[in-house]
């Protein structure tokens, strides 16, 4: 069901968490946007100004690796300046509540961790840009010391440990899911009684299927995004209206 109007919805939204005991967002880039994160797929996003750089392009590639890092530490003063919106307080409130056992993301951008969700109950299905891994052995670097190796040499960086390249911890596209991320996404979206879709498009797969298996597991489905998806039809309830406005009420409680 669409909700007719903000209020309508903000008021069924209300009642449903407050019937619900175990909650279970799932969120992707619209959540982040009134931070100042772009949205990489929308028109006039990232990914039409730059093309995508695939997982085994970066791999071959010593100038792929290159230009990933370059437009990196291009985006860096915006990753810097983010701060959570009113859509991450809001459900950070609901995790202290004790309603939120976990968080299921899209996102790269670190900001449900800064909104007060322990790094260990936030999900991150592609991973997170705040820091970098080696591709072979996954040692964890800061991006500090990539960033300087990166001015002194002019290149991409290798690990220090096995030689392999070193790129953002995030999933580039013909990556490998994380299987532990998508081990405890299934989990959670199976046993949650209320599970809400924020801000994604729900079109990219497999992270699109969790509100889908959700709704087949008994769970009560909630879409909030300001554009039409595929899965609408199939909601308890459509909130088509912007997020930090949606969510805002629930700041705090």
């Amino acid at each position: 069901m669409i909700a007719r109007d903000l209020p309508s919805g903000v008021e069924q939204l209300g009642d449903m968490i407050a019937q619900a005991a175990s909650i279970v967002p799932f969120t992707g880039a619209g959540i982040s946007t009134e931070c100042g994160i772009p949205d990489f797929r929308s028109p006039g996003g990232l990914w039409t100004r730059n093309r995508p750089i695939p997982f085994d392009e970066f791999v071959s590639s010593p100038a792929a690796r290159g230009e990933a890092w370059r437009r990196r530490f291009a985006m860096e003063p915006t990753f810097a300046a983010a701060k959570p919106g009113r859509g991450h307080r809001a459900l950070a409130s609901l995790y202290r509540a004790g309603k939120i056992p976990a968080i299921i993301t899209q996102n790269i951008d670190n900001l449900h961790q800064m909104s007060g969700f322990k790094a260990d109950d936030v999900v991150e299905l592609h991973g997170n840009t705040t820091y970098a891994r080696c591709i072979g052995c996954g040692q964890a670097y800061d991006l500090v010391w990539v960033k300087a190796h990166f001015e002194r040499s002019g290149g991409a960086p290798d690990c220090t440990v096995c030689d392999q390249p070193v790129k953002t911890a995030t999933i580039s596209f013909g990556q490998s899911m994380p299987e532990e991320a998508m081990r405890r996404a299934t989990e959670l979206a199976q046993h949650c009684d209320l599970f809400l879709a924020i801000g994604s498009s729900l079109v990219v797969w497999p992270a699109a299927g969790f509100p889908m298996m959700a709704k087949n597991c008994g769970a009560r489905l909630v879409i909030i995004n300001n554009e039409p998806t595929e899965q609408d039809e199939v909601a308890d309830l459509v909130i088509r209206h912007d997020i930090g406005e949606t969510l805002g009420p629930f700041v705090g409680n």
